[in-house]
């Protein structure tokens, strides 16, 4: 049977847009349909425009900092509305070379929704296309939390871009990376940070010495942190938004803006038309193989709409591997395994592999596990009582590191390379004779003993 397209692919966020390209460069014939943004949540909501956002939060610090190296630094202030509209400026300019990158590589584009009418033929916008084969990336979204009496009155993550002023005074509800991310940026931008979180510690699911280190440094830098929260409750009041919480007592805090609901984000499966096919959905999410191959044997889907490890560069070498697999002629699998990630907190937090509890869960006792808690040699001069974190936790037997942990300046930058590491199965003995760069903080990771 003759087809319009040998891949049509739904959602041109990071995933989409990268399978797109890869699979044109096969050959194929390929079209993208996006209703939003070429770039998706990455590019515009998420990842970029938060990293402007915490470049942004770091200078007054700096500003401390340079006393202590000679400098005098005058009066300073910030200007919100020059940061967003800088950042936006900057969004834009990257949706545009997007499109540059799809056009390049012949790639089709729709600037539509896209709706599956069965497993082979799409309708977006007000035609219908056909497919050998269709791909589904179409991400995620954040969502208010259902049982919080006045989470209507909350933002989620996406609307803190295109807010018209900063908050003075604002509560973030929820520990997981987006909201001690934010809580961290708004703080060092000058307001009043409230974090509410059910749990005893924030980032669950990290080391627990990522979480009580990045926890304390962000209580001392100002963010008020209140844990073990339950009852959580937002009213509207002449005063600002009321929450009320019950923790040993009843507590109130007052903001000009509850943010983000950081709770968590969810497929954006609506409208999609998966009624019309065999894919199934488990909690929420497409269900896959590991061929990125849902149920309807030609519909695949990769990234945050299937619910496996929601971060771009997975979603990226998911699409990848499938387009090497089905249009390359390269058989492969993504492999989850050793995938870093980083919090860009304050200060910062990174990680590959395996947890402490993780490792003792798997190996028992055959583990080890390095430390190593200092102050980095550029707080000396400015006085500052700023502490790294870095961790190694490796196989007795085999002498393999399977985890590595970093909480301190250029967290992610560092891992980013001990990965590449653990990624090849370096040992404990690989780490110590390798030769240092001194002075710095990364020589560390082989000279812990």
């Amino acid at each position: 049977m003759s087809y319009d397209y040998d891949l049509f692919v739904i959602g041109g966020g990071s995933g989409g847009v990268a399978t797109s390209r890869r699979a044109a460069q096969y050959g194929a014939k390929v079209a993208v349909a996006e209703n939003n943004l070429l770039g998706g949540t990455c590019v515009h909501r998420g990842c970029v425009p938060k990293k402007f956002m915490v470049y942004s939060s770091h200078f007054p610090g700096q500003f401390e900092e340079a006393a202590g190296y000679g400098w005098t630094v005058g009066e300073s202030s910030f200007d919100w509305s020059k940061l967003t509209t800088a950042v936006n400026n900057e969004t834009t300019r990257l949706k545009g070379i997007y499109k540059g990158m799809l056009d390049r590589s012949n790639v089709a584009v729709f600037n539509a929704r896209a709706k599956i009418l069965d497993p082979h033929t799409v309708e977006v916008g007000d035609q219908k296309v056909t497919a050998e084969k269709i791909l589904i990336a179409v991400g995620g979204s954040p969502y208010r939390p259902e049982g919080i009496p006045g989470i209507e009155h909350a933002i989620v993550s996406d609307d803190i871009f295109h807010y018209p002023e900063q908050p003075k005074r604002i509560v973030i509800l929820g520990g997981g990376y987006i909201g001690c991310e934010f809580a961290c940026i708004l703080n060092g931008l000058g307001s009043e940070v409230t974090q509410i979180i059910r749990a005893d510690k924030i980032l669950r699911g990290f080391d627990d010495d990522i979480r009580v280190n990045v926890q304390e440094a962000m209580q001392k830098h100002g963010v008020c942190l209140l844990n073990n929260s339950k009852d959580i409750a937002i009213e509207k009041t002449d005063s600002g938004l009321k929450v009320t919480l019950k923790r040993d007592a009843e507590e109130t805090v007052i903001a000009d803006v509850v943010g983000f609901a950081a709770t968590g984000r969810r497929p954006n499966l609506d409208n999609l038309g998966l009624e019309n096919t065999k894919v199934e959905v488990n909690n929420g999410a497409i269900a896959v193989n590991e061929y990125s191959q849902t149920a309807e044997a030609n519909i695949y889907a990769v990234g945050d709409c299937t619910d496996r490890v929601n971060l771009t560069p997975v979603a990226i070498n998911e699409g990848r591997a499938f387009a090497d697999t089905e249009f390359g002629g390269n058989s492969r699998l993504m492999s989850y395994e050793n995938i870093p990630s980083a919090v860009f907190t304050t200060p910062e937090a990174a990680t590959v592999g395996l947890t402490e509890a993780e490792a003792r869960e798997k190996y028992g006792d055959d583990i080890k596990v390095y430390r190593s808690k200092f102050r980095p040699m550029y707080y000396t001069l400015a006085n500052k009582d700023e502490k790294t974190l870095m961790k190694l936790i490796v196989r007795a037997e085999s002498d393999r590191v399977v985890g590595a942990h970093m909480v301190g300046d250029s967290a992610a930058e560092i891992i980013q390379g001990v990965a590449i590491a653990l990624k090849t199965g370096a040992t404990k003995a690989n780490f110590d004779s390798t030769v240092g760069i001194h002075p710095s903080s990364a020589e560390e990771f082989v000279t812990m003993r």
